[in-house]
């Protein structure tokens, strides 16, 4: 991957998360604002896609991600983290991101796959498989939190989705893609509650678990999961290795 000079006194595109985290206190507060992108253009980028994924922390489903290149004549205002938006207000600005971005892509890894190859690495391919749908393809990545395994210059922040606009659009169209399908999985599964916590560790879900069992699509390398599986598993490192993860 090729490196490249620290943006905004960023660190250089491809740097771990951890040389970010270091100028990110964990209670601190950030402007979401297009400052990024903008330093981008100016240094001859034409296509700064932002990059996010939802549903890391889910025992239930696939994890969702989304890449967004984002037309600066035609803003989207109210861009933020979408945890921090209520569902109308997401749904409103993820109609708002499809009608005015340049390009948009969604990608999803499903729940056999996590458990193959685990939560961490399904979601950087999720990601990864997003921004190779884009067209026209981004010249420059603004990835939440990780970095993607793809020839093109990138930086990871931390807390992106709360400090870019890019990433926060990025946010918004994955979490309201993964919503969608949590709806629809509701009705095959009306009993696990899916279309009010979306597949996460609520009482509720892990209630129906503990009646229910388990569906095919939830997460056996998940520990709440495991732990009320019907039949024994391997205690592999496999399955310990993420056994608790917090929710996106």
């Amino acid at each position: 991957m090729r490196s490249d000079p620290a943006v905004g006194g960023k660190p250089a595109p491809g740097a771990s998360p951890a040389a970010d985290s270091a100028a990110c206190p964990p209670k601190a507060h950030f402007r979401c604002e297009a400052t990024l992108e903008r330093e981008l253009r100016a240094r001859g980028f034409q296509a700064v896609a932002g990059v996010d994924e939802v549903g890391r922390g889910a025992l239930f489903g696939p994890v969702a991600a989304a890449a967004v290149v984002l037309r600066p004549e035609r803003p989207v205002r109210g861009l933020n983290d979408s945890k921090l938006l209520d569902p109308e207000r997401r749904e409103t600005l993820a109609l708002r991101i499809r009608e005015r971005a340049a390009a948009w892509a969604v990608a999803a890894v499903d729940a056999a796959t996590i458990d193959r190859i685990n939560i961490y690495q399904a979601s950087r391919l999720a990601m990864r498989l997003a921004v190779s749908r884009l067209s026209p393809a981004p010249d420059f990545l603004l990835v939440d939190a990780v970095a993607i395994d793809l020839p093109l210059p990138q930086q990871s922040l931390i807390k992106g989705d709360a400090r870019c606009h890019a990433i926060a659009a990025a946010s918004i169209i994955a979490k309201v893609y993964r919503d969608a399908c949590m709806r629809v999985w509701d009705e095959v599964f009306p009993q696990y509650g899916l279309a009010s916590h979306k597949g996460y560790g609520a009482p509720e879900h892990l209630r129906a678990l503990e009646k229910f069992g388990l569906t095919p699509l939830h997460r056996l390398s998940f520990a709440p999961v495991r732990a009320r599986s019907l039949f024994p598993l391997d205690d592999s490192p496999q399955m310990n290795l993420f056994a608790t993860v917090d929710a996106a």
